[in-house]
């Protein structure tokens, strides 16, 4: 891919219709499922689709906005405070997941509300907070981040649920490079 595809900076109204479509993207995909389907890990220390949504709740109480409004803060101290990639164990109310990705929509729809009330000018992309292990990265970083996240923890889901087929698919594995990443 040449160079000039790359975007050097996020267009927030441009990846705002992606951040929306998440949830309802989840709702789709996972809502028909069995249990098993839910629950089914690659690997023994692999996330279940399941647990990817506990995951995205997580970042949604704890991740974007909060670390967003530390960079727009007049405070000199924009330290970001660690982040946990799940939350402490009995912090999920519900393993029930339609309850988990109700969560997970009503929290985005409140996140992207504060971020469209931040009214962001080009400025305010080129802020900066203290990340604990990246050090120094910007709120456009950030947001970017935001956007990228949900593409990446989507296909892991896509993935883990082709997994599963893995062998079910017989001769045709060679040709569905998603079982082979």
């Amino acid at each position: 891919m040449s160079t000039s595809h790359h975007r050097q900076l996020l267009q927030v109204q441009e990846a705002i219709p992606l951040l929306r479509a998440t949830p309802a993207t989840l709702r789709s995909l996972l809502l028909p499922l069995p249990s098993d389907w839910l629950d089914f890990q690659e690997e023994p220390d692999a996330w279940s689709p399941r647990t990817v949504v506990v995951h995205f709740i997580q970042n949604e109480r704890t991740n974007w906005i909060p670390r967003a409004t530390i960079i727009l803060a007049e405070s000199d101290d924009r330290r970001f405070p660690e982040f946990q990639q799940l939350p402490p164990a009995g912090a999920v109310f519900s393993t029930d997941i339609r309850a988990m990705i109700e969560e997970f929509s009503s929290l985005r729809d409140k996140n992207l509300t504060s971020l469209s009330g931040f009214n962001l000018g080009q400025d305010d992309y080129l802020r900066t907070g203290e990340h604990p292990s990246l050090g120094t990265v910007t709120l456009g970083q950030l947001l970017a981040t935001w956007v990228v996240h949900d593409l990446n923890h989507t296909y892991q889901i896509l993935k883990t649920l082709a997994k599963l087929q893995i062998t079910a698919v017989g001769p045709w594995r060679k040709f569905l490079g998603i079982l082979e990443a």
